[in-house]
């Protein structure tokens, strides 16, 4: 730009107009949501240590500031991956079918609790939660409903699971076999980042060395057989969830990407061999221009983590490639239908960021799964915004915004100092093992809800702008009050007919490679190609690696 050849002139001028033509009085001091002072305007001289060609440069190259791909959505528009699955598989088939019906590209699995935390469907600790909030899964049998019809080598799959992930992937990997099928063709991503679990969400089974050596089983496992898969989908979104910042959530992002990484690399993996299928989760929130920021700098920071921390050589392994999640904590109960707006900003913001998948969260989640309207109203939002904006019309359209520059350099500044302090108190797994962490994001979720509370951080609805109105029409999913005896009698009947023989042959297979160096994989896969049910599975495991407790 022209005017960075002027930028004394510039910072002269920018002195006079505040000093002329601002009126002190009126201007309320504003900071960025992480506290950072804001600037009541933007120019040149925000940017003087800014090199274009260096930090900037151009989409699909280093250091992918503006997009990971070249030509991105001119290329090919994001993928639109609504979060979907409740109660019987038949049910989340319907779902399904329907979703890939009005447009939806690809397919993203909630899986009830009892799924996620290993126990099957007859177990009485789980009797109240089989599928609530999720599809209920017990065995391959599952799979093959919940997929019925639905060719795996025509969509790709992202499965939320975590500590079953294993699990979870075999039992793809399995019915793609029994569809005839080859591992190459089949793709998808695993939300398979069990350090998120510590630190946030809560469904971690294993303590943490186990659970990272079935990472690494995993990444292995998919670099050798099942090449397009992402091997793991490593999660900012529950931690700024639970209340972190935007720079909390991106620094305990990628250390624990940084963790994953070394724990692969200590396989004699090369780095180049498996970080091209790294992919990471971010939460995409209100403040438009904030968060726009927050995905470049990530992508830059990760870049550099990479190249210069791993001398990684393929550029593919520098990508970090996202998935977005609109924030469903900033959804409302009250007057529900202004969680529309929420979420096609949120939506917005994501497509402006280059993100490479999205989900837009559904105006009734602060009461419940989502409905059928619900779901298809998200879904148009994301179609809306394809085809009838200019939003996907070129590359990185903020990009060169005074503004959205200086505030992706603050970010990676701010995000740099927190990973560094995160280096300094041990790393990541020290944090999460003596739970220092778990309480800065506890403690910051406090100030938040403290500033909501007091009114310094306005949330319309809440508490400005609140309406006397007393209840909602919002219809509403409602679980199928049989869900779990029907799911149970399907259990029942299953291990009637199976060969259970070569069930019980095949988790003992399991617990000898859990003792241990050999890869879990494939007696996991061959256990449930043998129909041993999710519950089995993880009781074996539990029985040779015990179960995690907080220690604080």
């Amino acid at each position: 730009m022209n005017e960075m050849n002027n930028l004394e002139e510039i910072r002269k001028e920018k002195e006079r107009w505040y000093s002329q033509c601002v009126d002190s009085s009126r201007v309320r001091p504003r900071k960025a949501s992480w506290g950072s002072d804001l600037d009541l305007i933007y120019t040149p001289d925000n940017l003087t240590d800014t090199d274009y060609l260096r930090d900037i440069g151009f989409s699909g190259e280093f250091p992918f500031v503006r997009g990971v791909q070249p030509s991105m959505y001119r290329g090919r528009l994001w993928s639109m991956r609504q979060y979907a699955g409740f109660g019987r598989p038949e049910e989340t088939n319907t779902r399904y079918r329907q979703l890939l019906k009005e447009g939806q590209t690809g397919l993203s699995v909630a899986f009830d609790l009892p799924t996620q935390n290993g126990y099957d469907s007859d177990d009485p600790l789980v009797r109240e939660e089989v599928g609530r909030v999720g599809v209920a899964v017990d065995s391959l049998k599952d799979y093959e409903i919940i997929f019925e019809g639905i060719p795996l080598d025509k969509i790709t799959t992202s499965m939320t699971l975590n500590p079953t992930a294993a699990i979870g992937l075999a039992m793809y990997v399995a019915l793609a076999q029994k569809q005839g099928i080859g591992l190459d063709k089949i793709g998808g991503t695993l939300q398979n980042d069990i350090l998120k679990e510590y630190l946030a969400r809560g469904t971690q089974i294993f303590p943490p060395d186990p659970s990272l050596r079935l990472i690494g089983d995993i990444i292995e496992y998919c670099h050798k057989d099942v090449p397009r898969f992402n091997t793991i989908s490593i999660c900012g979104y529950h931690m700024r969830e639970a209340g972190c910042t935007i720079i909390q959530e991106v620094a305990y992002c990628l250390s624990d990407a940084i963790v994953y990484v070394e724990e692969v690399l200590k396989r004699g993996i090369d780095i180049d061999d498996f970080a091209p299928r790294l992919s990471f989760l971010l939460c995409c929130g209100m403040n438009l221009f904030e968060e726009v920021a927050k995905f470049r700098a990530a992508r830059r920071l990760w870049a550099k983590i990479i190249k210069n921390r791993f001398n990684a050589k393929n550029p593919r392994s520098m990508m970090l490639r996202m998935f977005s999640g609109c924030s469903a904590s900033a959804f409302t109960d009250k007057e529900p239908l202004n969680n529309i707006t929420r979420g096609a900003i949120m939506s917005l913001v994501a497509a402006l960021a280059g993100c490479q998948a999205i989900h837009t969260t559904s105006y009734d989640e602060a009461y419940a799964i989502p409905g059928e309207v619900s779901q298809r109203t998200a879904l148009r939002t994301q179609q809306i915004i394809a085809y009838e904006t200019d939003a996907a019309a070129v590359v990185d359209p903020m990009g060169g915004s005074y503004f959205l520059e200086r505030l992706t350099n603050d970010i990676e500044r701010e995000v740099e100092k927190e990973m560094a302090r995160i280096e300094e108190r041990g790393g990541m797994l020290k944090g999460i093992s003596d739970g220092s962490i778990q309480r800065d994001i506890a403690r910051q979720a406090y100030e938040e809800a403290k500033e909501i509370e007091k009114g310094e951080k306005v949330v319309v609805s809440v508490n400005k702008f609140a309406s006397d109105e007393k209840g909602y029409d919002v219809e509403l999913h409602r679980t199928d009050p049989d869900v779990r005896k029907r799911q149970v009698e399907r259990l029942q009947e299953l291990k009637r007919e199976r060969d259970n023989k070569k069930v019980e042959a095949a988790l003992e297979e399991i617990r000898r490679v859990a003792g241990n160096s050999e890869n879990l994989m494939p007696p996991i896969l061959t256990a449930v190609h043998e129909y041993a049910t999710l519950g089995e599975i993880c009781g074996i495991l539990r029985d040779e690696w015990g179960e995690y407790r907080e220690v604080f």
